[in-house]
């Protein structure tokens, strides 16, 4: 079994603040025996639409800068595996939206910088962000082989697919998913199908508040739904049979059962 703790946040502008706020969630996971804490997209700091590129880049770090830092520090101290996600230095006035993991000793294990900016349904994520260039292979940690995909990512099956061939049992998406009409169906379709179509564990943390849905959600390999946070800040922590991936991808064996060999459109 994995013990894995989902933390629904609304962070502030303040990334001291928010940095505080993830110190104390990966004390509380480790009290709650947790193995693994997994926070949302934007945890170091809400970018509100009218933040210009260039404030947001003075916020920004590198993966060896403080925020970080402090997380690793802290999952040795608590002996606590954490997927986190920060605003990494870039180019210019541009940042990368950034993933890592960190393993239970305290280093960074992993760092994924997001492939898919939102730039959809009036949003333009390009202004302030630049895009990453490769996929993460998965990552063995106590909790499972760990692929990672931040937010819009969900809306690219391929992606998830690609790490689910290479091994991963389980997909991490920190996620940051804006309110609007059908903006929640089109979330709690996402996280399940991509947990369905790849009989894989989906563990979707979400900001809430300020223009974000909530709904944090953990969806097991054949579709049901382990954990839903709703519109509550907080943590909730979700134990997952690993060896139910092993039973649903044998009963469902979709990954076996694909036509690799005639994958090519012709004509």
């Amino acid at each position: 079994m994995a013990s894995v703790a989902v933390v629904q946040l609304k962070s502030s502008q303040d990334k001291q603040e928010n940095l505080q706020a993830s110190v104390n969630y990966i004390a509380k996971a480790a009290t709650a025996k947790a193995g693994m804490v997994c926070f949302p997209e934007f945890q170091m700091a809400f970018s509100p639409g009218s933040q210009p590129p260039a404030e947001l880049a003075k916020i920004a770090e590198t993966v060896k800068g403080n925020f970080v830092a402090t997380l690793c520090k802290e999952a040795k101290k608590h002996n606590v595996e954490v997927v986190a996600a920060i605003y990494e230095k870039g180019v210019g006035e541009r940042v990368y939206d950034t993933a890592v993991i960190i393993s239970c000793k305290g280093a960074v294990a992993s760092v994924y910088r997001k492939l898919h900016l939102y730039d959809a349904l009036g949003f333009k994520e390009s202004k302030k962000l630049l895009a990453g260039k490769r996929i993460e292979k998965p990552i063995k940690t106590a909790a499972g082989n760990i692929g990672v995909m931040i937010c819009y990512d969900l809306r690219f099956p391929e992606m998830s697919r690609l790490l689910a061939v290479k091994g991963a049992d389980m997909l991490v998406a920190p996620s940051g998913w804006v309110q609007g009409p059908m903006k929640e169906e089109h979330w709690q379709t996402m996280v399940k199908a991509r947990a369905i179509e790849n009989g894989s564990f989906v563990v979707a943390p979400d900001q809430v508040g300020n223009i974000y849905a909530g709904r944090s959600m953990v969806v097991d390999p054949f579709g049901a739904v382990l954990l839903d946070m709703g519109q509550k800040e907080g943590m909730e922590v979700v134990e997952l049979d690993m060896g139910r991936v092993a039973q649903v991808r044998e009963s469902l064996p979709l990954l076996k059962n694909r036509r690799t060999d005639v994958y090519n459109l012709k004509g």
